[in-house]
């Protein structure tokens, strides 16, 4: 690593972050809660609180953005959001017969606040090293926060899956700097409780196609614009 890297801020960012993944799920703290989707964002709720408490600490500069590239937040709200949400709760329906639009956007925070400190806070803080080494620290740190650290096969799928997810959520970030936009990207697996079968991975290639497709456009409009 660099000098450049913020060593001790990104250790208290991860210490917090762990601390409060563990307390929300290894612990019996939220037993009693009965709120369900209360319960689902303070499991995710570490990340962020991580990224602000080591930010203030050490003063560092964070620009956290809900829009990014975009003019206003709506276009994002819209793209990566509302659209998931609607699709997603309407294969719902279909499936089991009503539309858990609750759980749609819970989940979506829930993106948002682990986005918050993954891209918002550790990405920015790890851009000064190659590409590689950035995404391999991120997506081992990822990783072993989810309190999952067993060798086990399906571990190591995930492991897979968090590296290529690392990269991919990485790019967006890279493109258009909105915390909606990588928030709604992170959150696809975590649509699908039971499981990811032909309607669903069918619907999430669609998704990506049509942001992948936007992103692109839309850059390119800009960039035209601004010539």
């Amino acid at each position: 690593m660099t000098s450049k890297v913020n060593i001790k801020a990104i250790a208290v960012f991860y210490l917090i972050a762990v601390l409060c993944r563990f307390l929300a799920v290894k612990t019996p703290l939220l037993n009693n809660l009965n709120n369900e989707y209360l319960a689902i964002l303070l499991r995710g709720v570490g990340p962020a609180i991580g990224a602000l408490i080591a930010v203030k600490l050490f003063s560092i500069p964070m620009k956290l953005s809900l829009k990014g590239i975009y003019q206003n937040s709506f276009v994002p709200f819209i793209v990566y959001w509302a659209l998931p949400a609607v699709l997603i709760a309407t294969v719902y329906y279909f499936q089991i017969g009503k539309f858990p639009l609750l759980l749609m956007f819970t989940v979506l925070i829930y993106g948002l606040l682990e986005e918050i400190g993954w891209r918002g806070f550790l990405q920015e803080q790890l851009k000064q090293l190659n590409q590689f080494q950035s995404i391999l620290i991120i997506a081992l740190l990822w990783f072993a926060w989810h309190l999952n650290v067993e060798m086990t096969a399906s571990n190591l799928i995930f492991l897979g899956i968090i590296f290529f997810g690392t990269w991919g959520i990485g790019k967006v970030y890279n493109k258009t700097g909105s915390l909606l936009a990588v928030a709604g990207v992170h959150s696809l697996n975590n649509f699908f409780q039971n499981g990811l079968h032909k309607t669903e991975l069918l619907l999430i290639a669609v998704l990506l196609i049509i942001w992948i497709t936007f992103i692109m456009l839309y850059r390119k409009k800009k960039k035209v614009v601004t010539e």
